[in-house]
This record gives C-alpha cells, sequence and structure tokens, in this order.
C-alpha cells in the first residue's frame, strides 16, 4: 500500500527573535496542496516574494543554513525545516515577516509542539520517497568530515562527533526511524564554545542569542573579568561554569545532547534535497557546510536517476490486477478496438496496463504492408483505455459511466512500437480527480525504452438509459471517482 503525501490541518502561529538579527519574527506554518513541497515566503517584502527550499537556493552556510530566491532571503532555516520532516509531513508554506526564523530554545521543541497541535491531514496523491541504491560519499579534509549515504529500505542515520573537547569528548548519536525525532531528537539545544561566542560577538552576530537557547561550551578557566562581561552582554546577574564546562548552570537534556543536536541539524539541511529518503546515512563530524555538499551529492544522484528509464516491473506470471474480462466490466470498448490486456497495478492515483502487440492486429493491414507499425493514434487511445480504468474502477457502477478525453497534450513519439512488442502503459494522477474531470500524466515503454509520452485530459460522465451522456457529470461520480 503507497503511503500519502501529508500536509497540516490548519495555520499556526510561532514569535520569537532571530539568532543572528535580535529581530523579533513571526513565523507562521500554513497547509499546502499535493506536490507544493516546502517553501518560505516573505510577506514583509514588496510582492511577498516566495523561496523554495531547495539545495539550489543555498547561499551561505556560516552558523547557519541560509537561503534566497527571487530577490528574498530567509537564514538559520534548519530546525524549522528539521521539525517539518521529522514529522513527515510533505507540504507546507512557511510565512515570515523577517530575514531569519525565530531561534526559540535552540532546538526544534517549538517547531514540533506548534505542528503536533494542529495536527496533519492525509493528501491524495502518493508520497514521493526517492531509495538510496548505491553508496553516495562525501569527505571535507579541512574540517575532517564524512557523510556516507547507503541503501536502506528506510531512513536511519547515525552521528559521530569529536571536537578534542575535554568537556564535550566523543559523542555519538543515532535515530533508528524517523518517528522518533520528535521524542529523542527534536529538544536537543544548539551548542557553541565559548571561544566561538566571544567572537561571534565581536562580529556583531547572534544579537538574538541567549544563555537560555544555546549550550555554552567552556573548555578553559573562565576570568571573572570575562565572566562579568558576558552577563552584562546577555543581561545576567552573573555568569558561572558547572563542573561539567557548560555556562551558567544549564543542565543537559541528555549526555549526548550536542551529537543529538548535530543530527537535527543533518536532517533539517537534508530537508533542501526535496523529499525524503530511504538510506541509512552516517556522518562523522558534520557541520551546515559538509551536509550541503553532501546533499547536493544526493541530488545530483536524484536527477541522474530521474532522466534514466525505469519502466513499471512486468511478470507475466503475477496474477493481473484485472485480466481481460474484468477490464471489460469497466470499459465499454471491445474487440478490435479494445487495446487494453491486463492491468498489473491500480491505486487511486496511478494504473499500470499491458499491451500485446501481434501481427494479427487488424490495423496492421494497412498500416503498413510489408513494414508493421502500430499508429501512434492508437498507442495514445491504448493509454487513454488504461486511464478510464484509473478514472472508473472506483465507481461501483462503473458501466453506467464513460470517460470523454477532452485534452491531449505534450505527446511525444519517440520509438516504433512493431509485431511481437508488449507495451507498457503508466498513467498517474496530475493533480486530484474534482467534479469529474481527470488530470493525467501516461508513459508508454517497451522494455526500457519510452515510445510515447504525453498528458491527457478526461471528463468523467454518467450514462443515461437511452445510452446517451450527459455532458455533465454526476455528483456520484465526482464523489466516487
Amino acid at each position: 500500500m503507497f503511503e500519502r503525501q501529508k500536509t497540516i490541518k490548519e495555520a499556526i502561529t510561532i514569535s520569537g527573535r532571530g539568532l543572528h538579527t535580535g529581530k523579533k519574527v513571526n513565523l507562521t506554518y500554513k497547509p499546502a496542496p499535493e506536490n507544493h513541497g516546502y517553501k518560505f515566503q516573505r510577506i514583509d517584502l514588496k510582492g511577498k516574494p516566495i523561496i523554495k527550499a531547495d539545495i539550489d537556493n543555498v547561499v551561505d552556510t556560516v552558523r547557519g543554513t541560509n537561503i534566497a530566491a527571487n530577490g528574498a532571503g530567509v537564514n538559520t532555516v534548519e530546525h524549522v525545516l528539521a521539525a517539518v520532516a521529522g514529522l513527515g509531513i510533505d507540504n507546507i508554506l512557511i510565512e515570515l515577516n523577517g530575514p531569519e526564523t525565530p531561534i526559540m530554545d535552540g532546538s526544534a521543541a517549538s517547531f514540533i509542539e506548534a505542528l503536533l497541535k494542529v495536527g496533519n491531514v492525509e493528501q491524495s496523491l502518493e508520497r514521493k520517497v526517492f531509495n538510496i541504491k548505491s553508496m553516495v560519499h562525501y569527505t571535507n579534509e579541512d574540517n575532517q568530515s564524512e557523510l556516507i549515504a547507503l541503501p536502506s529500505p528506510e531512513f536511519r542515520l547515525s552521528v559521530m562527533v569529536d571536537y578534542n573537547s575535554p568537556v564535550l569528548g566523543c559523542q555519538h548519536a543515532t535515530l533508528d526511524k524517523i518517528e522518533d525525532f520528535k521524542d529523542e531528537i527534536a529538544s536537543s539545544r544548539t551548542f557553541v564554545f565559548l571561544h566561538e561566542l566571544e567572537e561571534l560577538l565581536k562580529d556583531n552576530l547572534i544579537k538574538g542569542g541567549d544563555l537560555d537557547n544555546a549550550i555554552v561550551v567552556v573548555d578553559n578557566a573562565v576570568e571573572k573579568s570575562k565572566a562579568d562581561r558576558l552577563a552584562k552582554l546577555f543581561n545576567k546577574p552573573n555568569v558561572k561554569i558547572t563542573s561539567g564546562g557548560i555556562l551558567n548552570n544549564i543542565k543537559l537534556k541528555y549526555q549526548n545532547e550536542p551529537a543529538r543536536h548535530k543530527l537535527l541539524d543533518v536532517i533539517g539541511d537534508l530537508a533542501l534535497i526535496g523529499m525524503p529518503l530511504n538510506a541509512q546515512i552516517i556522518a562523522s563530524r558534520p557541520g551546515h557546510t559538509s551536509n550541503i555538499e553532501f546533499a547536493r551529492k544526493i541530488k545530483e544522484v536524484i536527477k541522474k536517476d530521474r532522466k534514466s528509464v525505469q519502466p513499471p516491473h512486468y511478470d507475466p506470471n503475477i496474477e493481473p490486477v484485472y485480466d481481460i474480462r474484468q477490464i471489460q466490466e469497466i470499459l465499454p470498448h471491445r474487440s478490435p478496438f479494445l487495446f487494453i490486456d491486463k492491468i498489473i497495478e491500480l491505486s487511486k492515483t496511478h494504473v499500470v496496463g499491458v499491451k500485446n502487440v501481434t501481427i494479427d492486429e487488424p490495423f496492421f493491414v494497412g498500416h503498413f504492408p510489408g513494414n508493421p507499425v502500430m499508429p501512434g493514434v492508437l498507442q495514445i487511445e491504448a493509454m487513454a483505455q488504461a486511464g478510464g480504468v484509473l478514472a472508473l474502477h472506483n465507481l461501483p457502477d462503473p458501466e453506467n459511466y464513460l470517460t470523454y478525453f477532452v485534452k491531449i497534450d505534450k505527446v511525444k513519439f519517440k520509438n516504433k512500437v512493431v509485431p511481437g512488442d508488449t507495451i507498457i502503459f503508466k498513467l498517474e494522477l496530475l493533480s486530484p480527480i474534482r467534479r469529474g474531470i481527470c488530470h493525467m500524466r501516461a508513459t508508454a515503454y517497451v522494455g526500457n525504452k519510452i515510445v510515447t509520452e504525453g498528458e491527457m485530459m478526461a471528463q468523467i460522465v454518467r450514462v443515461d438509459k437511452n445510452n446517451s451522456a450527459d455532458a455533465k457529470p454526476t455528483d456520484t461520480a465526482t464523489n466516487k471517482a
């Protein structure tokens, strides 16, 4: 059974300050339609530009992951995206009235809490997940980072961090399944070393930083004058260092909280690939720069995979979903104008049909004598018939309905179909069926070659007792289909 795409049930707003800008910002998660993906919108700017959360839009990875497009940018997106990806949400619009997401407590917990409050809703189309088929490897010798993706039937992630710190030591964190993200990873806060904190303050950054939204690690003793200066900067009565080397008595939520937060960052950065992965990922000393370069390599693999022809698998030994007799119970077509022999896959969003082309086909008599080629128009008709099965199979009385194709677009004929060929037709909904209108992408394969492809739009209509079709789809057709 395929998994459906998800969005949230309703909008919800979170308010806080940006880590580096210090500016108060409102962030609103809003529902989005199928195949929308993750997008940010700067509603404070003219034209309210949209920035797609995509690896190609990453412009900076210094102390966070920053994206920009259409003349606008959003900084520090990783925690916001980690929450969305960690809850298995596929489509969402994230509105902001400022240039940076709110830091909150330095984790993804506040975002998770808000998203859980409104809840998810399943959508009509199938969820797109990319399966890693061979190892993807990235190394960065400058910072000694290494990330590896291996084939796996589900998503798993392991992280190791080692900063030669007497306080942190060597830490590991593992996420065995994405469903555990909200309970085991989301509340882990960001961390920073004291010497880094001083440099950031000197560079006029972390204006929204606070000792409550980051773990400050202190490897060396701190003079009282420095502690007093930090207390003043963060509006604290005093700054203390615990025996464990953590500034201001912050209690760690987990012994390996820094490693868990690094795992959180990896998930947020990988969300910029554009789809969830089935992979075993092992990350050693990850950081935003390495995460993004690793994600770029995975996206290149996805692009190459999309370009390769991957016809549906057909095993004639497996019993079909519908044989020719069952197809005739759904479609009105009959020989010599029935061009689908089997349906081998069928869901609410796609169908796969089979046509065995023989020399006995009547159209070969004249097309062409001595050089038989299946007419392209009949290939389109065969695809349309497979699409008719997709459109009608959920109806309790499909024999009382017809599908009339109202539009055929973007059709390409790429290879000949000749006697002896077996054509595999795959049709997928481009949008949910509404008001009896069915919009599909169609592809026909022979072996590993695409022979024909295009887009089709059909109208489902009910046939009255006199065998004439009503021009308007009935409510039954609309609801059932």
